[in-house]
């Protein structure tokens, strides 16, 4: 993986960084920002949408489903009279329906959190020890090959670049 990137000493000079990335023609998305505080900066803040409110309902629904076909199937399966009572009984039906719905919404928003915030991947090309000293990495990952000279006039004079 190939990167190039620069450190600077405070959240301005990073900031001035990411809008010469951006001149340079840079998309927001490409970037990457890395400090070891949190920077409050409105430029470096690029906080996305992830819809995980829907993943999560959608997980809760498809294991409610799950848990309704479960007990009614498994009612129908084996039919047992009890009492004059339905062979499927609705409120016990419901504990395990309410059970699985939980399940299917922990689940999936487990699995959207290890998805968005990229927590299976190798790691990035671009890490530096420096970043611990209360420096600020800004960089761009998989450059294209045509645009590396105006990366390295975006990020300045600290500029390095990185070859794996």
């Amino acid at each position: 993986m190939n990167g190039i990137y620069a450190l600077y000493a405070d959240a301005i000079s990073a900031e001035h960084a990411v809008e010469a990335l951006h001149t340079a023609g840079v998309v927001d998305r490409d970037i990457v920002v890395m400090s070891s505080e949190p920077i409050d900066v409105a430029t470096l803040r690029r906080e996305r949408s992830t819809g995980l409110f829907w993943i999560a309902a959608a997980g809760g629904g498809v294991g409610g489903l799950v848990g309704l076909w479960l007990t009614t199937a498994t009612a129908r399966a084996w039919p047992l009279v009890t009492g004059g009572m339905p062979i499927v009984a609705w409120w016990p039906t419901l504990i395990v329906v309410f059970e699985l719905t939980m399940l299917g919404g922990m689940l999936a928003t487990a699995t959207a959190l290890i998805v968005t915030a990229k927590l299976l991947r190798r790691g990035s090309a671009l890490n530096s020890p420096e970043i611990a000293d209360a420096r600020i990495l800004v960089g761009v990952e998989n450059p294209p090959d045509d645009m590396v000279g105006a990366m390295e006039r975006a990020l300045g004079a600290g500029c390095r670049r990185v070859i794996s």
